[in-house]
């Protein structure tokens, strides 16, 4: 595989990205679309692979899909059965089974090679609960077939949902056209990762007219009913923007992203706030935001269990900083793409970092790095961490910057952009 070169900053980055529309959003908004009770329109999805391969299954299950310049028109129909690629999409994997469940006839679901590892047993197990007939051949994990019978019963179900906030949302947006909706009770030994990613699928249900809450800590309700049909624009993507926010760190430049949304349930969001306590200035003019390097990064110690999506960054910064840093509550990581604590050590290591990989995070302790071969390990979000090393450290190889595909149409065109503006 030929590797790619990343760009060196010979200067301060600075300059202005405009990002695609957030593929959290856009993926929930098309499942919510195939439910609802006439055609919806989304305007400014994501158009990248994880989003495109959602697409490709709900037309297998029997929506219409289609293209109306930049948007997606969404008209439903009676769900069938078929085979579904699930990529190494998490919000595929866990989101369309109980989809699935409503077919009339079986679903099998299967997708890359790593996407056979990750945890599939607690989503099962809370479809079994409900109603649900699915062979996973006694593993809990792809590929797995869930036999549609054209309803699901629903009720009360109990989940371990300490490994993925995702269990939850999969049950949660298809619930009401469950028969008796759902109550999803968490009742594992540790506490549920990334729960704002819970409020935003609660949020987009209510949009959809859905009865959606939260009565209690722990437990999540939606109440049987129509989806609304709806036209709704998908916000721009805050998760993608810390790499590029993260350039104006790293080189004490000043990088720009316009439609920031004023209010928003992406846990992306916090990455300002972040940044800020490692050094940097936050500056708001109307719906831009900029970030400005302060010269010097500072070491972070911070759970970050509702923000995993920013941990790649945030370890790349703080083998940068001035001081040690310790990114905690993360231990769910090693279910991602890959696992991202593991790589994360090593591919630091590789590069001379000094990091130690707790029960539920990372130490990093800076180190003068070299440049080298920085492995993706086919992950979007290691493989622009690796991008954003690169600016200060010569010589860094990313050995699949392709897979960046997963969620962003043309990172290294953007990338070397913003670098070489």
């Amino acid at each position: 595989m030929t590797t790619w070169p990343a760009p060196h900053a010979h200067a301060a980055v600075s300059g202005t990205v405009a990002l695609p529309g957030s593929k959290s959003l856009t993926n929930r908004l098309l499942v919510l679309a195939a439910l609802a009770d006439g055609p919806s329109r989304i305007v400014r999805p994501l158009r990248a692979r994880d989003t495109e391969l959602m697409a490709a299954a709900l037309r297998a299950l029997g929506a219409r899909i289609e293209d109306d310049g930049a948007d997606w028109v969404i008209t439903p129909g009676p769900l069938r059965g078929g085979p579904v690629d699930t990529g190494l999409a998490g919000t595929i994997m866990r989101f369309l089974p109980p989809v699935a469940a409503l077919a009339d006839g079986d679903v099998t679901f299967d997708g890359d090679e790593y996407a056979r590892e990750r945890p599939m047993a607690t989503l099962i197990d809370g479809l079994r609960q409900a109603g649900a007939d699915i062979d996973d051949h006694g593993r809990g994990a792809m590929p797995f077939t869930v036999r549609g019978r054209g309803s699901l019963t629903g009720g009360r179900v109990q989940i371990d949902a300490s490994a993925s906030s995702q269990f939850v949302s999969g049950l949660l947006l298809a619930a009401a056209r469950f028969d008796k909706g759902i109550e999803v009770e968490h009742r594992g030994s540790g506490p549920v990762p990334s729960l704002p990613h819970i409020e935003m699928t609660l949020d987009v249900l209510r949009g959809a007219g859905v009865e959606a809450s939260s009565p209690a800590a722990g437990v999540w309700r939606v109440v049987p009913g129509p989806v609304r049909a709806r036209d709704v624009a998908v916000e721009p993507d805050l998760s993608n923007a810390a790499p590029f926010l993260a350039a104006a760190v790293a080189t004490g430049g000043a990088v720009t992203v316009p439609g920031w949304p004023a209010a928003t349930t992406q846990a992306g969001d916090e990455v300002l706030g972040l940044f800020e306590r490692m050094g940097a200035e936050v500056l708001r003019d109307g719906d831009a935001v900029t970030v400005r390097g302060g010269g010097q990064i500072h070491g972070l110690d911070a759970d970050l269990r509702d923000v995993t999506e920013l941990v790649t960054v945030l370890a790349v910064l703080a083998a940068l900083a001035d001081g040690p840093s310790e990114l905690r509550g993360v231990a769910h990581m090693r279910g991602h793409e890959t696992d991202r604590l593991a790589a994360l050590r090593t591919e630091l290591t590789r590069q001379g970092g000094d990091v130690d990989e707790l029960p539920d995070g990372l130490v990093i302790r800076p180190r003068r790095l070299r440049g080298g071969l920085w492995r993706s390990y086919a992950d979007h979000r290691m493989a622009t961490a690796g991008a954003v090393l690169g600016l200060v450290v010569d010589g860094v190889e990313v050995d699949d910057i392709g897979c960046t595909t997963k969620t962003m149409p043309d990172f290294p065109g953007l990338w070397t952009s913003l670098v070489q503006a």
